[in-house]
């Protein structure tokens, strides 16, 4: 099957090539051959699709198309869909149908989209792996030994593999342009405020942003002028006008100065990787680009801050699901009652140990302490000064150059299993994506190539805010001078 992407498809469906549920059935009898090597998708809606793809061919035959009408995406695993499954790849939501929409559901309805499903996931978000779902792990099609990067790990191996030509995701460390970089895919971050997280689970609240992952950056670009827009439901929406960021796809890239972090290219970069980044970087030079070497001393805080940060919130958020108003409930808890144990704090003990996985529950009892009596000073007040300084880097960087440039990730993607006892390897696996987020800016993942074992490289693009139109034209002229988007794994 040949790479399809959002953008053919739709003109397709709009010209009356093929009909909705012709592909849609198409897509359903592909997830269904794959699913079960590479576990990509938690839920399959194969009758909801199929309804909804008739409606759509129904407003197509009638002249009253949506501009994307007809055409199949998938939903990350913890954006709310009604009447559907979201479990955020948790057992403590293994039976929460939601009752209402995400706002990014709701507007790519509106856009025309068939959701197929929801995708797997790291549990709540947490993983750079996707290997810490409840639901199993993700597998990465070019090598299904490997993995496919995370938290939205799913919705990357799902679009890499063919079985849908886009995918929604979020990312709060990374876990966009990890996932489509480590899949050879593209996806994109965009500044904090700039789509909804109503509806959207949260991990860490000040750092989630949600996205699309797709094969090329035009279908990218189509994807978030739909997603992206004001919404009164969540108090960190920004109030901007909507935006359509195909509009400056074909811009010439003249005059165009890419920054180069000093601190992006130094030890700890695996030699394959800076190859095949070198040579996208190339690539961009002959399209007019120049590179300039910036710096971003305080690259080596953004782990540490944002292990602070992103628990610490963690814990807040997840302090809801106690297995009363829903989800998971422990069955047997009695054993915990006594002098110092009531039923209700033995029920909320037992349903939490049961429901959470270890890398949740980690992460809780970190945040937890540091948000602790004594320690909330010494340790969350200290990373988010930290977080203005990384911040603050970016804006300096960013007066000597347009866009900054570089890795996605230290190395291509690893072996399954290979960081399962060493958590802080897999932490330290974000090195390059984190201090985006912290910050707050825009960030992308385009294709650069490949590693010495064949498996895919990402190459970052970062923005200052606002500026999600900007990488979108930087990655697709790359993406016009190159292949690298159009390979496909052997699955």
């Amino acid at each position: 099957m040949s790479i399809q992407t959002l953008k053919s498809l739709a003109d397709a469906l709009a010209q009356k090539k093929i009909s909705s549920r012709e592909l849609v059935s198409d897509y359903l009898a592909r997830i269904e051959t794959l699913n079960s090597r590479l576990n990509a998708f938690i839920t399959v809606d194969r009758d909801g699709a199929l309804a909804a793809a008739d409606a759509a061919d129904t407003a197509i035959a009638a002249g009253k198309a949506a501009p994307l009408a007809g055409v199949p995406i998938a939903h990350k695993d913890l954006f709310c869909t009604e009447g559907v499954l979201t479990t955020c790849g948790s057992k403590i939501l293994a039976n929460f149908v939601s009752p209402y929409d995400a706002n990014v559901v709701t507007q790519l309805k509106a856009a025309g989209c068939v959701s197929l499903g929801k995708t797997n996931m790291d549990e709540f978000a947490m993983g750079s792996t996707n290997e810490s779902s409840a639901y199993g792990l993700v597998r990465n099609p070019w090598n299904t030994e490997r993995v496919p990067g995370g938290s939205s790990g799913g919705s990357a191996a799902a679009v890499a593999a063919g079985m849908v030509p886009a995918a929604t995701g979020t990312d709060t460390g990374g876990s966009i342009r990890q996932p489509a970089g480590l899949c050879g895919v593209t996806g994109i971050k965009p500044t904090y405020g700039v789509v909804s997280r109503y509806g959207m689970i949260a991990y860490a609240s000040s750092l989630d942003q949600g996205g699309p992952i797709a094969h090329t950056a035009e279908d990218c670009a189509l994807l978030l002028s739909h997603m992206a827009g004001f919404d009164t439901r969540d108090s960190t929406s920004l109030q901007r006008e909507r935006e359509d960021y195909t509009r400056d796809l074909n811009r010439p890239l003249d005059g165009l100065r890419i920054g180069l972090p000093k601190e992006y290219f130094g030890e700890g970069l695996a030699d394959d990787v800076r190859v095949a980044i070198e040579a996208a970087l190339a690539e961009l030079r002959k399209l007019g680009a120049t590179t300039v070497e910036v710096s971003l001393p305080n690259t080596h805080l953004a782990i540490p801050a944002y292990y602070v940060i992103a628990p610490a919130e963690a814990s807040s958020n997840l302090s809801r699901f106690d297995g009363v108003r829903y989800g998971h409930r422990a069955k047997e808890y009695a054993d915990l009652v006594g002098d110092k144990v009531s039923p209700l704090e033995a029920m909320y003990m037992r349903s939490r140990a049961e429901g959470f996985g270890s890398e949740t529950k980690r992460r809780i009892l970190v945040g937890t302490y540091v948000l602790s009596h004594g320690y909330y000073d010494a340790y969350y007040i200290k990373a988010q000064q930290l977080r203005r300084l990384i911040a603050e880097d970016f804006q300096q960087a960013l007066t000597q150059c347009d866009v900054i440039a570089g890795p996605v990730a230290p190395t291509a993607a690893w072996k399954l299993g290979q960081m399962a006892d060493d958590p802080v390897q897999m932490y330290l696996a974000d090195i390059y994506t984190i201090a985006v987020n912290l910050a707050g800016l825009p960030g992308l993942s385009t294709p650069a190539g490949f590693s010495a074992d064949g498996m895919p490289v990402g190459l970052q693009l970062i923005g200052n805010y606002f500026g999600e139109a900007r990488l979108l034209n930087v990655a697709h002229r790359l993406q016009q001078a190159t292949d690298w988007h159009l390979q496909q794994p052997a699955v």
